[in-house]
Parts: C-alpha cells; structure tokens; sequence
C-alpha cells in the first residue's frame, strides 16, 4: 500500500503561482511513475504531469512551459510548480502513483485561480 498526501492548494489571482506538494509513505519501492491530474466541476480528471523514476517528465500540452513537476526522492516527495496560473486551472488536484500494477491516489487539493 501507498499512501499520499497533498498539499499546497489554495485561492490564489491570475497570473499568479503555486507550489502543491504530495508526499508519499508506504511501499514507495514499488512505485514507477508518479503524477499529478485535475478535476474540474462537470469534466473528467485529466493528467496534467507526470514523473518516472528516472526523472523524465511529460505534461499536458494545456500547461506546458507554465507547469513543472519534480521528484524529491529523500523525501519521497513529488511537487508542482505552477506558474502563470489561469481560472481556467482552477480544479481539485490530485496526486498518483503507480506501480506494480496498481495505481494510488491522493484525497486532492483544491485550486482556485480568479480573476
């Protein structure tokens, strides 16, 4: 078992930024990828990033150059970096894990971006 916990959620301005963290405790030996996804009122979650293990990244193309995702691997942490934020962000933000097969979830933060 894997568990996660986020951080880092809050109401913050357009054009502003926030830093969400998630820190993982468990079986953190059987995890490969990490990510974070989004979930806004009425739509599906949606992966915004993501990180294996040996530190390659991938993000959607909505938050390229705004977003970056990185790995504290002493602290089992893996945080987002988010920049240049829009309302059009604001969603609950969850963070994942996966490995061996399964795939963990945390219990989500929620951002609010306004104008």
């Amino acid at each position: 078992q894997v568990q996660l916990v986020e951080s880092g959620g809050r109401l913050v301005q357009a054009g502003g930024s926030l830093r969400l963290s998630c820190a993982a405790s468990g079986s953190i030996l059987s995890i490969n990828n990490m990510g974070w996804y989004r979930q806004a009122p009425g739509k599906e979650r949606e992966l915004v990033a993501g990180i294996n293990n040996g530190g390659r990244t991938n993000y959607a193309d909505s938050v390229k150059g705004r977003f970056t995702i990185s790995r504290d691997n002493a602290k089992n942490t893996v945080y987002l970096q988010m920049n240049s934020l829009k309302p059009e962000d604001t969603a609950v933000y969850y963070c994942s894990a996966y490995g061996l097969g399964y795939i963990y979830w945390g219990q989500g933060t929620q951002v609010t971006v306004f104008s």
